[in-house]
């Protein structure tokens, strides 16, 4: 199974298009995430909210540049 995955990953290129979907639904997962935990160390769902939103922004940019520059890497590939 591990070796047709390789396979797959190393025939395919990942897309402009590809890695912006990853990034907003990792940001949609990593967002709730940052949202419970502000709400719990700070006991405020407004607060917690605003933390959450902010970071929403910066991190979905800083992933999706992030993601790019992986894309251009060669490394961690086998050759076939």
């Amino acid at each position: 199974m591990a070796m047709i995955v390789e396979s797959i990953l190393s025939t395919r290129l990942s897309t402009q298009s590809r890695s912006l979907f990853k990034t907003v639904t990792w940001r949609c997962i990593a967002a709730a995430d940052t949202f419970l935990i502000g709400w719990l160390i700070t006991g405020n769902l407004a607060f917690a909210g605003s933390i959450a939103s902010v970071e929403v922004l910066t991190k979905m940019g800083l992933y999706y540049m992030h993601e790019r520059a992986w894309a251009r890497v060669d490394w961690g590939f086998k050759e076939r």
